[in-house]
């Protein structure tokens, strides 16, 4: 059968000749958009991350290139590897971190652990379990970047036995069950499966008389408090990835992960929309008339724009790189301001003669889109 696969160049939108630059900078601004962080729930964007992972690498990969560029996506075709056209695009999750500069494998959550440090090296005993702490921010604080000290509660390394899990004076035996290994093999007809000791949990050890504080386990769970720094930029779904901040290890074992989940609160006065920001400024029917200076709110003060005379409501005006600043370091958004005009609601008796004087003199000029709808509509009815 044919592959239904769509052209990879296609996929990230550049040229067949295109530089590995070139396809870096195109697969990175468009993984950030449709990263499973940022569209959480969304089958679409996971599909189309996953599409753009496959593209990438290989089209970052001078020999799956190559393949591509003479056979197309046939050359990863599974019957075809046999004859050393090699593997597809690989994980997507570790594409997009090699293409930023992470490190290591794993899930997508890791999206800016370079803020963090990089992977703990696992150790011989059990690993803690990574954590997720949920931190709403200001739009401010998302604006200007922050730190923020969050205080939770985790298993941390008992006290009572310094994570040995086993009373002072108590032996610790290798386990007889894994030989010390930490793992048993176990057959199913012509299968072996591996998988961690159900006695021992992993540590390859035994304890004769386990820790009274922690029961045995090592550790226990304690309130504590972590500083972190929230760079400028950040939206609601991005996670930072604290490393050795989660679950203490089991007896000796290496921490566990804590991914902090952001989300940013919503702001009196501005909406985001990517790195930009809008803001809906109210102005008189007398400004939006005859024009004039109107100053309008930005996050770092005040600004003022010129409103031509005649401006009708919903017009947009842009001031450049007022937004906010890209958390990848593509530059600055702008900031939309929108005009709605106010009608008056309440007229003194001196403000409605002056308008119905006004009234008095005007023409059709006056309102010509409105000449032009009506002139329209009677039309349409004959």
């Amino acid at each position: 059968m044919p592959s239904t696969k769509r052209d990879f160049y296609e996929v990230l939108g550049v040229a067949r000749t295109a530089t590995d630059e070139e396809l870096k900078k195109a697969y990175r601004k468009l993984a950030v958009k449709y990263h499973p962080d940022k569209n959480p729930g969304s089958k679409e964007a996971e599909e189309r991350f996953k599409e753009l992972g496959e593209a990438y690498g290989v089209l970052s990969d001078p020999q799956k290139r190559a393949a591509f560029d003479q056979y197309g996506t046939a050359a990863f075709d599974p019957r075809a590897r046999a004859n050393g056209a090699g593997g597809g695009g690989g994980d997507p999750f570790d594409i997009f971190r090699q293409a930023f500069g992470g490190r290591g494998g794993g899930g997508g959550g890791d999206f800016f652990d370079q803020f963090f440090g990089g992977e703990a090296e696992e150790s011989s005993g059990g690993r803690g379990e990574d954590l997720r702490y949920d931190l709403e921010l200001t739009l401010e604080e998302a604006f200007n970047g922050v730190e923020k000290e969050i205080r939770f509660t985790k298993p941390m390394t008992c006290e009572g036995c310094a994570g040995a899990g086993a009373e002072k004076g108590s032996k610790v035996v290798r386990c007889p069950q894994c030989a010390g290994r930490g793992r048993v093999v176990t057959s199913r007809g012509i299968f072996s499966i591996q998988q961690t000791c159900p006695r021992c949990q992993g540590a390859g050890e035994s304890i004769e008389k386990p820790c009274r504080t922690c029961g045995g386990e090592g550790r226990r769970n304690q309130s504590t408090s972590v500083r972190i720094r929230i760079p400028a930029g950040v939206d609601t779904g991005v996670r930072l990835r604290s490393a050795g901040n989660g679950a203490a290890g089991v007896r000796g074992g290496t921490n566990g992960d804590l991914h902090v989940v952001l989300s940013v609160k919503q702001h009196s006065l501005f909406n985001r929309d990517g790195d930009d920001l809008l803001c809906e400024v109210p102005i008189s029917f007398v400004q939006a008339a005859l024009g004039g200076e109107v100053d309008v709110p930005t996050m770092t003060g005040k600004a003022r724009i010129s409103v031509p005379n005649g401006t009708q409501s919903g017009t947009k005006f842009r001031l450049k790189g007022r937004g906010v600043k890209n958390v990848q370091g593509y530059g600055t958004g702008d900031l939309i301001v929108r005009v709605n005009v106010e009608i008056p609601q309440k007229l003194n008796a001196q403000q409605r003669a002056a308008l119905e004087g006004f009234a008095r003199v005007c023409d059709e000029s006056v309102n010509p889109q409105a000449k032009g709808f009506f002139d329209r509509a009677k039309e349409f009815f004959g």
